[in-house]
């Protein structure tokens, strides 16, 4: 456990340990933060973001820096923060502070250019983000609000939405989310009994529908009606 230690020199084994140690601390220093830190990057994300990084950053560059004293420093900052969005769902003032109300930018196809500077983000960066959504004219925007994660929100004024069968009183059926029964030739026992099927009649289905094993298969897919369809290797 020397590596833990501030020492004059390290060697090759002990450079490893550290970044093993790093890893393994990272790692559960994110799972224990929950995925809203890896997918949402708002401020005190972003904050915790730097900081760890630093932090951890020299013991792995310089031997004088103890890791011990890392390690500890990132768990308190990781508790820190659980107790920071804990208290940010039943504190309103603390939350807004951390994640504010978005901000119009676009209102009734018109740019609010003070919003713009309020986001610091220019006319480009915004012409960008509607070419993304497929939107080339403004005037088709009816609101568009800028997000406290850095993302914009994009509505389009309701003459120039695309019908929808329920606008037409179309009745559709309900959505079902296909099964993944075999992935990389190989098959997921779980997802195939969950519908009563077992392996016999799996192969023997993929024989006289597509004349295929189960090792040629890519991806294969069943919907609540017992289609399968198959994604072979290419």
């Amino acid at each position: 456990m020397d590596f833990i230690f501030s020492q004059e020199t390290l060697t090759t084994v002990q450079w490893m340990l550290r970044a093993i140690t790093s890893f393994i601390v990272l790692l559960f220093s994110v799972k224990l933060m929950g995925q809203r830190a890896i997918s949402q990057l708002r401020l005190i994300d972003f904050i915790m973001a730097l900081i760890i990084g630093n932090i951890l950053a020299h013991p792995l560059s310089d031997a004088h820096s103890g890791l011990k004293g890392s390690m500890i420093t990132t768990c308190v900052l990781v508790i820190l923060y659980i107790i920071n969005v804990f208290t940010s769902l039943k504190w309103g003032k603390l939350r807004r502070f951390f994640d504010p109300s978005p901000f119009t930018l676009i209102e009734n196809g018109q740019i609010v250019y003070k919003s713009l500077a309020r986001a610091r983000i220019s006319i480009d960066f915004l012409l960008s983000e509607l070419r993304k959504e497929k939107i080339v004219d403004i005037e088709k925007v009816s609101l568009a609000l800028w997000e406290p994660d850095g993302t914009i929100s994009l509505f389009l004024d309701p003459q120039y939405k695309a019908l929808t069968p329920a606008d037409m009183h179309i009745a559709t059926k309900a959505f079902t989310l296909p099964k993944t029964i075999i992935k990389e030739g190989k098959i997921d026992f779980k997802e195939l009994n969950q519908d009563g099927k077992d392996e016999v009649w799996l192969k023997k289905s993929l024989k006289m529908t597509y004349n295929a094993d189960v090792k040629d298969i890519l991806l294969a897919t069943i919907d609540n009606n017992d289609n399968i369809k198959v994604f072979f290797y290419k």
